[in-house]
């Protein structure tokens, strides 16, 4: 059904000043073009769960309505305005809801459609027809169009909120959560990260949480669509974490070490990954022994912000609370039973945000080391000469992460080998090419080399991957007097793997500084005492310098820096 509007100049100028002028008095112009539009959906039945909640399950797109003027000089105005409304009854007599769209599609997540499921009230676990429609409207004292109804079948889930999950920098779950106990919106819990790490929280009805997308407000939050991502402070480590969606703040109480004290004295060794705590003792009978456990914290808040300098003491102390711990204003005992002499350990696991528990192990329970190297042998051969000179950097414990700069000259491929020295535990060539691919352990064949040169490489052996990116003839130093472009380049010199030219620093940077192999954003250094670290806290240097004009080293094979 099309619709005709008669506008006169005298009556209605002031509505269509922005698109014509009348050329004498009672000159009439007619818009026409508003229609009922044509619309369709992806899907017929949606079963939701928190599996697909971060997933598109729904797509719909609808026709567009072109409106026109009579006189064909001058150009329509852009008065229409077009609605998505949804529904639990096909008549959309009674609630619904409804949302100004500003393109011809609309893409819904599992957890956007399960909180629309939610507010119009339908049960959770059983499938309800959701009736959706597009209202076109060019006036609100005019009557509006609507399209077709499209009817999907919606199986929605319970929203949880006393769980809040941790995702990552690309928004993709991690596995790890926070708790809300009385689902009030403040999700508490620890978490074992490394240096600098970032993170978004997904609360159950599908808001994202981040931090407050203006420089200077750290720990300040915000679910805007553009907020940017949680990051901790500079130093790894366990934090007690506490997301306040209220007062939109959260904080991150740094634990760098756990005592334990009483019947027996331990530093306890920190388990990252497990969020765990543990400490070998040993005893020559069977006993009940009473200990203590408790902490010397760093508190960083929006106060505070990542500042190191800022951050507060706060004392930490633990409690026992059946086969459980929590909090307490000072260490109380918590006892522990032994059933004869041996060596034991003591693990304190702080994983479950719901249930911190400890428990004896007997022997040694306390986790293995991450090796900060892995090896790669034939990267470098040239003849054939195989040999364990050429290696890669722990950066990431999660992921098992490795990178470094290479200067590969391979005749027949190479591997990746765990330990120096140890031909046996090897990384070997799943799929893929020189340039990128998969791996598995202990395979037949090795890695193909790509052509002879600089390449920064990158492998995770949790994630079974490779890849390297070749490193050209010039590098950047970016966030000097912060100022982050690439406007500042170091020129190769005859030695490959070092870069050296004069940069000039006017003044500090507040954020430090960092070294990019590209202008990709991705492959970065950091560093501190003249060492690089890939991905790195940035290079603060800049601070103790005067202003000036400084000759500037950088050595990517060997992890080094140096400022003249």
């Amino acid at each position: 059904m099309k619709t005709n509007i008669i506008y006169r100049c005298l009556s209605a100028f002031i509505a269509l000043i922005a698109i014509t002028a009348c050329e004498e008095d009672g000159e009439r112009i007619y818009l026409s073009g508003l229609e009922e539009n044509e619309l369709s959906a992806t899907e017929s039945h949606l079963v939701l769960s928190q599996d697909n909640s971060q997933q598109i399950v729904l797509s719909l797109v609808w026709s567009k309505s072109e409106l026109t003027v009579t006189n064909s000089g001058k150009p329509a105005p852009n008065v229409l305005a077009t609605y998505m409304q949804i529904s639990t009854q096909d008549d959309f007599s009674l609630n619904f809801v409804e949302t100004l769209e500003k393109t011809l599609s609309k893409a819904y997540t599992g957890a956007e459609i399960n909180t629309i499921a939610k507010n119009l009230g339908i049960e959770s676990d059983v499938s309800t027809p959701l009736y959706f429609r597009i209202r076109s409207s060019i006036g609100s004292n005019l009557e509006s169009v609507f399209s077709n109804v499209v009817t999907v079948n919606v199986t929605p889930y319970q929203i949880d909120m006393s769980v809040g999950f941790i995702l990552d920098a690309d928004k993709q779950e991690t596995g790890r959560t926070l708790a809300s106990p009385q689902s009030d919106g403040i999700y508490t819990g620890f978490m074992g990260v490394a240096g600098w790490y970032n993170f978004f929280l997904l609360e159950g009805d599908g808001t994202i949480w981040g931090n407050t997308p203006e420089d200077g407000n750290d720990f300040q939050i915000s679910s805007a669509e553009d907020c940017w991502n949680f990051w901790f402070p500079g130093t790894a480590g366990c934090y007690y974490v506490n997301v306040n969606t209220n007062t939109l703040r959260w904080s991150a109480l740094l634990i760098p070490a756990l005592t334990v004290s009483g019947d027996f004295a331990a530093e306890m060794t920190f388990d990252r990954p497990n969020v765990k705590w543990t400490a070998v003792f040993n005893t020559t009978s069977a006993s009940t022994l009473k200990i203590k456990l408790n902490a010397n914290g760093k508190q960083y808040d929006a106060t505070t912000k990542t500042d190191d300098n800022l951050a507060v003491d706060t004392p930490v102390a633990f409690a026992q609370d059946g086969e459980t711990l929590r909090f307490a204003n000072q260490a109380e005992d918590i006892t522990i039973t032994v059933p004869g002499a041996g060596e034991y350990t003591l693990v304190v696991d702080l994983n479950n945000p719901n249930r911190w528990t400890y428990q004896i192990v007997s022997g040694s329970a306390a986790p293995e080391e991450v090796n900060p190297y892995v090896y790669l042998p034939g990267i470098g051969d040239g003849e054939g000469n195989w040999t364990f000179d050429h290696y890669l950097a722990l950066y990431d414990e999660d992921k098992l992460a490795y990178a470094g700069a290479v200067n590969v000259n391979s005749a027949w491929g190479y591997t990746i080998n765990i330990e120096k020295d140890n031909w046996d535990d090897k990384y070997t060539f799943a799929e893929g090419d020189a340039y990128s691919g998969t791996l598995v352990f202990k395979g037949e064949n090795n890695l193909p080399a790509p052509e002879a040169g600089l390449y920064l490489m990158e492998t995770s052996l949790k994630e079974l991957t490779y890849n390297l990116t070749p490193v050209e003839n010039q590098i950047y130093v970016v966030g000097l007097h912060d100022q982050w472009t690439f406007d500042v380049a170091l020129a190769a010199t005859t030695t490959p793997g070092i870069f050296s030219g004069d940069v000039t620093i006017n003044s500090a940077s507040p954020w430090g500084f960092q070294i990019h192999i590209d202008d990709s954003w991705g492959h970065y250094y950091g560093g501190s005492e003249g060492k690089l670290y890939y991905k790195g806290a940035n290079i603060t240097d800049d601070a103790s310098l005067a202003p000036g004009v400084h000759r500037m080293t950088i050595d990517l094979i060997n992890g080094t820096y140096v400022i003249e």
